[in-house]
């Protein structure tokens, strides 16, 4: 009995070697003057650059390394310094995202606001009241219209206000969001000077909105 397993062992690892050793019958038969494909022989081709496409050279160096990561961090930050200037929505922060807040910048964009007036004149009273020799009536008077810009932001705030509540119920029926943010996004907009808001202004003094 012995002998008799061991022979069919035998006979079972001829034929796994005979059948590995055998070549694989092509699936379909090939015409006369077939060429084999690379991929067919095994052979490993190295894949092509697109069309424009510079390969950089590996950095020579860790200092080489260093300096091309922060040219490109630098091009990044130019990059979205300049979307975030044009109201690019892919550069802006979540305080400015949105349609919503883009209409109110054009409201508050389209003005002239009280409220860089009531900043300008703080520096004026700022240096009046820095001047001893300066009469009490010149200071009375500073602060009286110190007090009456302040009115008038409250006022300019309550109209704009106004304009963006219709507006957005007009052109954003379904918007989610809440009118008292926009509110407070528009007047922190128009407490700032025009040439140093961001996203930069894209409609001119005066346009009708």
């Amino acid at each position: 009995m012995p002998s008799l397993f061991r022979r069919k062992s035998a006979d079972l690892v001829e034929d796994a070697v005979a059948e590995a050793a055998a070549p694989e019958a092509p699936a379909q038969p090939r015409r006369k003057g077939y060429t084999p494909s690379k991929q067919e022989l095994g052979v490993v081709t190295p894949k092509r650059p697109k069309a424009g496409a510079v390969r950089e050279a590996p950095p020579a160096d860790r200092k080489e390394a260093m300096r091309r990561a922060r040219q490109k961090q630098a091009a990044a930050r130019a990059e979205q310094r300049a979307g975030m200037l044009a109201g690019d929505e892919r550069y802006l922060g979540a305080r400015d995202r949105g349609p919503e807040r883009a209409l109110v910048r054009d409201v508050v964009d389209s003005r002239r606001t009280v409220g860089t007036l009531f900043f300008s004149f703080a520096f004026v009273l700022l240096i009046i009241s820095m001047v001893r020799t300066m009469p009490p009536a010149v200071g009375l008077a500073g602060n009286v219209i110190w007090l009456l810009l302040g009115v008038g932001v409250v006022v300019d705030g309550w109209l704009m206000a106004r304009k963006i509540k219709r507006l957005v119920r007009e052109r954003f029926p379904n918007s989610q969001e809440r009118l008292s943010g926009l509110y407070m996004y528009a007047i922190m907009r128009s407490l700032s000077y025009r040439r140093f808001r961001m996203p930069k202004p894209r409609v001119s003094v005066g346009a009708k909105i």
